[in-house]
């Protein structure tokens, strides 16, 4: 494998990559019918670049418009290439827009090539012994590779310096020129050599040299005995001013007069707002998700470094490996990959228990066949105990010629020791998984003392994705091995255990060391903050058992039952669909936004209440559910989609999702992926079944109990009011609570100003929105459109509340100051939520952010403890008989259990009160509980 030095001059062929990207997939347009392709392609690449290399210097060079010397040269260069194509040339000033705005230099001089350009800059930067990367994908180039440059081609991932350029072409750098003129160039018009191709011109200069040379040994050519070696000699003469010709067209110019010099060639801070304009037009909303965040993320990416070299245990013996936190002066630093070693002997398992039982800190993955818990199989175990000393157990590998590897029940059994003792801490990337395959072969992980995934998570929650991947490039500047690379896309797809051993070896140790580096990247920044430790250490981290336990429980699901619902759906589909058609006028395809918004706006002339980025009326589902309020064809569009949704998320996939071993549907709760620390699940989502509805209780039927267990739901009643009411200190909302009072009707007599005795159902129900609608930063627009009222009656009550309860105002107003000044807000147990676009120019965005710093405290502080109460609850399950009860849900504010019929009184009394007691609050917490023979029942 080729390495590259850190921090090498990034020199982009930005032209080959243009044409490239142009005629490979995806063809993207935006929605106005711009071809956007190539402009995709090339900023991929070079974010790609940027992020793998973390580059200080980098320059991306074009063609400029126009003739160059070679031309002038031979009339008939590139003679017979097409015209650049429309769709192509419209492209090239937003990509160049883009590449200005990213802080990157551009170059595009006049009278020369791209070539030329990367020639010059590339022989400067040698001769003064700095290291080059060419990204190209043009084989011409190879002619200046050196001891210090080297190519890379981003397309397929490869890499060449001296030794793979002889590899490649058989010729080394020294002799790309002559290999080029020789065979000549159908796509540059160079004539070259009649009769000479790639096998010739390579027999050629492997027998006797350069052109030179075979000019000056003209009579030897004759002997090198391959097939047309007589009459070679005879081409040469004749063609030899043709020959010379396509030696100087092939030739780079290595001496442009350029307007810099290649250490001038620095990147700037990129022009955030710049980018964010332009990929807007270009409609590419990953893109701009990301640089709308970018300003306000942390970039600071900590290394970590050994402070003695790790050695691998030869002989059993104790190995201590010191390591601390290196200061970040690099962020292109790669791993050291010359300490992973494969494990393949008794002995050699042994040694590395050994080091592991004196090892105070170790990282350890698991490498499996599947990403289903339930079904996955064991295929390897890596670990590590240093930064750079990392070992792979392989147990499962099983292709065709695969090494013998030690018995996967023979590692185990050894391992287990380890794995269950709670004194040997153990650190790893969502261990939530790992902990659930080895419970698969009876072994319980204990000794978890930090995750990374969380680790991350709880630092910053929306500072970046938390994959390993991610966290890797953003805290230790480092492109891991992706999977992909080993094992393949889509449906040909590799499992692990077919993924040949010494590959998969890297890459699990890569796992294994990336983990233990990210820790001690990432601890120390914890550190500083107590509330964030105690966030981790407390709520997250003792969390990751009991999450894994209530998977693997899984629910109870009538499949029939849901068959049934599906076809009733279909049904009342097919109703709705021909409604909307009738509607119409005309059939169309409801899925089709493009179809719905001509119908909707032009055909019918409904106001247009939002636009897209590009300036076409939006046909999202908050602008159809405004106009369902008063238009027929959207409302029954919404109510197509709802159900659509309900049979494709829920009643045709829940039977698919019943696992054939437990006969129960396990679902996967992840504790990092919402900004505020909820829940959330998926494979399936249990989260988001619609409870409001006749048909999502349906759904809710299905989840049923066995024979002889009822379902127990309890669920926390108002509780962000509650916690509004605490953080607010508003006198007249805690009297509230602290009464017992119907906090709705409580809210109504203070609005309305009559008597709580008087309060009518209206009243109640408009209450309740606006209290809802207060923490969710629902304008008063947006009340009156709920409430279906006007705008100034809204105002009214929104005034109103506010000066019944006026420390619910102080409250927002301090927080909202407090965002400002701070860039986040805390939750009442110390979880932080930074919020990105708090001091964004965009009022919209700076405005949405706002609501988000008002809400996020309660919301957060729910999380937080309906969290702690599954721990409460938790540790009381395990002194029960689990065949009597077990905790087989948590949807947001509630907990569901199996529970056996005779004991039900019982451990409903028990339950709510351990979730009454799991915060204490200014405010009494309430929970509510219901019982049934299914989960629609417990409500």
């Amino acid at each position: 494998m080729v390495q590259i030095p850190a921090d090498p001059l990034i020199l982009v062929d930005g032209s080959s990559y243009l044409f490239r990207a142009y005629h490979s997939p995806p063809h993207l347009t935006n929605s106005k019918g711009e071809a956007t392709g190539a402009i995709y392609g090339v900023v991929n690449m070079l974010k790609s670049l940027l992020r793998q290399y973390n580059p200080s210097q980098m320059v991306v060079i074009f063609d400029a418009k126009g003739p160059t010397f070679r031309n002038t040269m031979y009339a008939d260069y590139k003679a017979h290439r097409p015209p650049m194509p429309d769709d192509l040339r419209t492209q090239i000033e937003p990509l160049h827009q883009i590449i200005h705005a990213l802080g990157l230099p551009l170059l595009c001089i006049s009278g020369v090539e791209a070539d030329d350009v990367i020639g010059t800059l590339a022989v400067q930067a040698s001769a003064a012994g700095r290291h080059v990367l060419i990204s190209t994908g043009d084989k011409d180039m190879a002619q200046l590779v050196d001891q210090h440059v080297t190519l890379i081609n981003t397309m397929t991932d490869t890499i060449l310096d001296p030794a793979g350029v002889r590899e490649k072409f058989g010729v080394g750098p020294e002799l790309i020129i002559d290999f080029l003129a020789l065979m000549g160039d159908k796509a540059d018009n160079i004539p070259g050599l009649p009769g000479v191709g790639e096998k010739t011109a390579q027999a050629l200069l492997q027998g006797l040299g350069s052109i030179q040379t075979l000019y000056q040994r003209l009579d030897d050519i004759a002997a090198l005995g391959f097939r047309g070696s007589k009459t070679i000699a005879d081409k040469m003469r004749e063609f030899q001013p043709q020959l010379e010709l396509s030696y100087q067209l092939a030739t780079i110019k290595t001496d442009v007069e350029l307007p810099m010099q290649f250490n001038e060639l620095h990147l700037k801070t990129p022009d955030y707002g710049k980018l964010a304009e332009l990929y807007q037009l270009c409609e590419f909303k990953r893109w701009l998700s990301e640089v709308q965040s970018a300003e306000k993320i942390n970039a600071a990416r900590p290394l970590v470094s050994a402070t003695e070299t790790p050695t691998s245990p030869s002989d059993g013996s104790n190995v201590t490996v010191t390591t601390t936190p290196a200061e970040p002066a690099s962020n292109s630093a790669q791993l050291d990959r010359s300490n992973y070693q494969t494990v393949l002997t008794s002995e050699q398992l042994q040694q590395l228990i050994t080091l592991l039982n004196q090892t105070e800190l170790v990282a350890f993955d698991t490498e499996t066949t599947s990403l289903n818990y339930m079904q996955a199989e064991l295929v390897g175990i890596s670990v590590a105990t240093a930064p750079g000393l990392a070992w792979y157990i392989p147990v499962g590998h099983d292709y065709i010629g695969a090494p013998e590897q030690l018995a996967r029940d023979l590692v185990l059994a050894a391992l287990k020791p380890w794995l269950e003792d709670d004194s040997k801490a153990k650190v790893g990337q969502n261990l939530k998984y790992d902990m659930s395959i080895l419970a698969r072969y009876q072994i319980e992980l204990r000794g978890i003392k930090f995750d990374t995934m969380l680790e991350s998570y709880v630092l910053n929650s929306v500072g970046s994705r938390h994959d390993m991947d991610s966290l890797a490039l953003k805290y230790l500047g480092h492109q891991t091995i992706s999977f992909e690379e080993l094992a393949g896309k889509g449906a040909k797809q590799l499992t692990f255990n077919q993924i040949e051993l010494e590959k998969a070896a890297e890459y699990a140790a890569e796992d294994a060391d990336v983990t233990l580096q990210l820790h001690l990247a990432l601890w120390p920044q914890l550190a500083e903050n107590p509330g964030l430790v105690k966030v981790l250490q407390d709520i997250e981290m003792p969390l990751l058992p009991v999450l894994s336990r209530m998977e693997r429980g899984g629910v109870l699901i009538d499949a029939a039952l849901l068959q049934k619902q599906s076809e009733f759906l279909s049904t009342r589909i097919g109703e709705l669909e021909l409604q909307a058609h009738e509607l119409a006028g005309k059939p169309f395809n409801l899925s089709s936004p493009k179809q719905l918004q001509e119908i909707l706006f032009t055909e019918q002339g409904l106001p247009v209440l939002k636009k897209t980025p590009t300036g076409i009326p939006s046909t999202a589902e908050e602008v159809l559910t405004e106009l369902a309020h008063d238009y027929p064809l959207p409302k029954v569009i919404i109510e197509h989609r709802t159900l659509a949704k309900l049979k494709s998320t829920y009643t045709d996939k829940l039977p698919q999702s019943i696992d054939p071993d437990t006969g129960r549907v396990h679902t996967s709760y992840h504790q990092a992926v919402a900004a505020t620390g909820r829940l959330s699940s998926t494979e399936p989502n249990l989260q988001n079944i619609p409870i409001r509805t006749e048909e999502g209780r349906r759904i809710r039927q299905a989840f049923i109990a066995p024979e002889g267990k009822r379902i127990l739901a309890v669920d926390y009643s108002q509780i962000e009011l509650r916690i509004m009411a605490h953080l607010s200190q508003d006198q007249a909302l805690l009297d509230a609570f602290a009464k017992g009072l119907d906090i709705h009707r409580a809210t109504a007599a203070e609005v309305f100003g009559v008597e709580l005795s008087e309060v009518t159902t209206e009243q109640r129900r408009r209450a309740k929105a606006v209290n809802f609608g207060l923490i969710y930063g629902m304008s008063a627009f947006g009340l009156a459109r709920q409430l279906d009222i006007s705008r100034g009656e809204a105002q009214h009550y929104v005034d109103t509340y506010f000066a019944r309860f006026p420390g619910v105002l102080d409250y927002m107003e301090r927080t909202r100051q407090q965002a400002h000044e701070q860039g986040y807000v805390e939750t009442l147990f110390g979880r932080r939520l930074y919020l990105l676009e708090i001091h964004s120019k965009n009022v919209g965005r700076k405005k949405g952010a706002e609501r988000a710093a008002i809400n996020a405290p309660m919301q957060g502080t729910a999380a937080d403890i309906i969290k702690i109460a599954m721990l409460a609850v938790d540790q009381w399950l395990q002194q029960q008989d689990p065949a009597k009860i077990k905790m087989i849900m948590q949807v947001h504010d509630e907990l569901v259990f199996e529970v056996d019929a005779t004991m039900l009184p019982e451990f409903q009394q028990q339950i709510v009160g351990l979730m009454q007691q799991a915060a204490a609050l200014d405010v009494p917490l309430l929970a509510e509980a219901g019982s049934g023979m299914n989960w629609d029942e417990a409500h």
